[in-house]
């Protein structure tokens, strides 16, 4: 089956002036639209490539926790595959992908570790499940089999009991998170007759996402 990519489409008259602001009004759009329509399911769900130490490529879909002038940043086991591969290379690439809405966005640049104080303050925010469940899984490794790893939950879970507060399950010392200091942002709108419109930010100078001289933008063919 195909589909007309009937999007409202992105002209340069239109771009926000640095890629900072055009993220976030696209994903205040998306999660908007979720709100109104519930067909933008998660949509901070963030697809990460990363390339092992052999040169082989490997991507997952995390959620986008982070999003200020520094870039998009995510969670995940630092003994965890994505975790090891940025150590090994340092490049990444991720996207955020908004199909009803016929959008996307696409980073390029290499990942730095997020600081230990703000992956406490956002573990705070985590539900308790969510938090006992950073304890019970080894990332990425292998496992017996599903009751294996439910019993492992259950053990966190009693060591860890819920009594409400933002600090009853600690951080676990091999949990953190990456933040992607982007090289190149693309913003892709789709249009009729496979017409669409890609407008690229590409980093000329130094500065972050919010800072207007340390980019230019140019148009790419669809």
């Amino acid at each position: 089956m195909r589909s007309e990519y009937s999007g409202e489409g992105l002209s340069e008259d239109g771009l926000a002036p640095t890629p900072l602001h055009q993220v976030r009004a696209w994903v205040a759009d998306a999660q908007a639209r979720q709100a109104e329509h519930g067909d933008v399911v998660e949509p901070t769900a963030l697809s990460v490539a990363t390339v092992d130490a052999e040169g082989h490529a490997n991507v997952r879909t995390v959620l986008m926790r982070f999003l200020d002038e520094r870039g998009p940043g995510f969670v995940t086991g630092l003994g965890s595959a994505k975790s090891r591969e940025i150590v090994a290379t340092g490049s990444v690439a991720a996207s955020l992908t908004w199909p009803a809405m016929f959008r996307a966005v696409r980073f390029r640049g290499h990942a730095v570790p997020i600081g230990r104080d703000e992956i406490a303050a956002y573990f705070a925010t985590r539900p308790w499940g969510s938090r006992i469940s950073a304890w019970a899984s080894d990332q990425s490794q292998p496992v017996a089999d599903r009751a294996t790893l439910v019993a492992a939950y259950e053990r966190y879970a009693a060591l860890y009991p819920d009594t409400g507060s933002a600090t009853d399950v600690p951080v676990p010392d091999d949990w953190g998170g990456w933040r992607i200091v982007c090289d190149e942002v693309e913003l892709w709108a789709g249009r009729r007759d496979r017409l669409h419109d890609r407008l690229v930010f590409t980093r000329v100078a130094d500065g972050d996402l919010g800072t207007a001289h340390a980019w230019t933008v140019h148009r790419r063919q669809p």
